[in-house]
């Protein structure tokens, strides 16, 4: 105890001088808390005002991520800041990924309460916008953490409160089985990177990414067992972007649990895993000399195997979450394209294309809620002769889907001329074979792609059914939220610049 006396002065000042740059997250901790007091104070009568507190605090949360950019230039800091003794690291593209997981978790806390499954819950959802907010700090996390230790304990925040929103609301046995799956494959992926990480710490001597000597001692270290460690990280990185073979529980999940849960699955800790693996891969990619694991090869071989199980599964589907489940395997994998090219340019389109693939996969879900809740239609079949009794929504998931696939004139088409323009300009610097498979396979499966999202227009439009529907109240607020949607989609198809240059 007396040897770290003299150690605590400059421990403190290490403290303080990172507050600044952990304003966004101490807001999220006060908002935790403020939001779990209300509930406890208010009981059942709390849902709404929970609601409230928790939309406002996200908003000065999203001006507190703008002011991080110019703190960095003010402080000369463009390339980061590494804070908290070297356990963070907040960059430009930190913050980008920042803003978005906040922008697009703003408006999934509007739409949990459209969903009548989820709203139908005996105690409310007071309880579960706290959850909520502990799931955004440990996404914020995850987007900064450059330390193996701080990288574990981001993840695992994230994957408890994910455990928690999964099995919110048990209503039967296929949601019960959902959260004890996500739970049982959650905990085994937690436990096969805390043995990766530790590995690493013996074979390399260091926690840290970027500041240790990390890299020098793996370097010197076998290289098959290197490899065995960084493929146990990378399995645990992995559970979370859900990419083959780490995929396994998605559409089981996705359609136990309920549809507001799922469009935030399937968005939100999607998008912190890959600002995670980026921080992850950045100090191996530019490593001088780093021949013990090729990264570029093994992400290609994945992201091609994701792409084709992902979207071929997605084909024989007929639930509509379970198609959006499979799909959003495929994009995962056609996003890791970007990583095996690992430049500034591909960054940005990652973000890029990230964002506008969330916004439509949120849209998507959202109008599969309002169906739900008007006919309570699940599968596609559900939706035959339901285009012009629900005409607004209906043209609504058209232009979604039509985005998700990426045809012209929509957010979705930009988002993957962007990756494949990055990717095929990396392919012309070194000619990797690989890299030109991988854009094979991104063009193909877009096509494929086709093939199930052309099912719920088909259905909606083209089909008749001889049943009796019977439309119930309809949602106005999941309407307006689908329009703003599609505004969104064609506004950044037509200019993408006005979100390339904000990211």
């Amino acid at each position: 105890m007396h040897d770290l006396l003299p150690t605590l002065p400059a421990s403190l000042d290490n403290v303080l001088s990172s507050i600044p740059y952990f304003m966004p997250e101490l807001y999220l901790a006060v908002l935790f808390i403020l939001v779990l007091v209300t509930d406890l104070l208010f009981g059942r009568n709390s849902e709404k005002l929970c609601r409230i507190i928790a939309c406002a605090g996200i908003l000065l949360v999203i001006r507190n991520d703008y002011q991080q950019i110019e703190l960095l230039v003010a402080a000369a800091q463009l390339n980061g800041h590494f804070f908290f003794s070297d356990m963070l690291l907040l960059t430009h593209t930190a913050i980008s990924f920042k803003l978005v997981i906040d922008v697009l978790a703003f408006i999934l806390i509007l739409y949990f309460e459209w969903d009548n499954k989820l709203s139908g819950h005996p105690k409310g959802l007071s309880d579960l916008y706290s959850i909520v907010i502990g799931s955004i700090f440990g996404l914020h996390l995850m987007a900064m953490a450059v330390n193996l230790l701080s990288i574990y304990l981001a993840i695992e925040m994230v994957s408890i409160a994910s455990y928690l929103m999964v099995a919110y609301r048990s209503e039967n046995v296929i949601t019960t089985e959902a959260g004890l799956k996500y739970i049982l494959f959650g905990a085994a992926s937690s436990a096969i990177m805390l043995y990766g990480i530790s590995l690493l710490y013996a074979l390399g001597g260091s926690l840290s990414l970027y500041t240790g000597d990390l890299l020098l001692g793996l370097n010197h270290a076998s290289p098959a067992a290197v490899t065995v460690a960084l493929m146990l990280v990378l399995a645990g990185i992995g559970f979370k972007l859900s990419f083959v073979p780490m995929h396994f529980w998605v559409p089981d999940v996705y359609e136990g649990a309920p549809t507001p849960v799922t469009a935030w699955l399937s968005t939100l800790p999607k998008i912190a895993g890959f600002a995670l693996l980026v921080n992850f891969l950045r100090p191996f990619m530019y490593y001088p000399n780093w021949a013990a694991f090729d990264f570029r090869f093994d992400l290609a071989i994945i992201g091609i195997v994701t792409m084709i199980a992902g979207n071929f599964a997605a084909v024989l589907q007929k639930n509509i979450k379970r198609m959006l489940a499979y799909s959003s395997i495929g994009h995962t994998g056609f996003a890791l394209m970007v990583l095996v090219v690992f430049n500034d340019a591909s960054l940005s389109a990652l973000i890029f294309y990230l964002a506008v693939y969330s916004i439509a996969n949120i849209g998507a879900l959202a109008l599969a809620t309002y169906f739900a809740n008007a006919t309570g239609a699940e599968n596609s079949e559900g939706y035959k002769g339901l285009g012009l009794k629900l005409p607004a929504a209906s043209v609504c998931f058209v232009i979604v889907l039509v985005s998700l696939t990426g045809l012209p004139v929509s957010a979705g088409f930009n988002g993957k001329l962007l990756v494949f323009s990055s990717t095929y300009s990396f392919y012309q610097a070194n000619h990797n074979p690989l890299l030109l498979i991988l854009m094979i396979t991104g063009a193909v499966t877009t096509v494929v792609a086709l093939f199930y999202y052309i099912k719920i227009p088909r259905n909606l439009f083209l089909k008749r059914t001889e049943n009796v529907i019977n439309i119930s109240k309809t949602s106005v607020n999941i309407i307006v939220l689908a329009i703003i949607v599609c505004f969104l989609i064609v506004l950044f198809g037509l200019r993408p610049d006005l979100l390339i240059n904000h990211i």
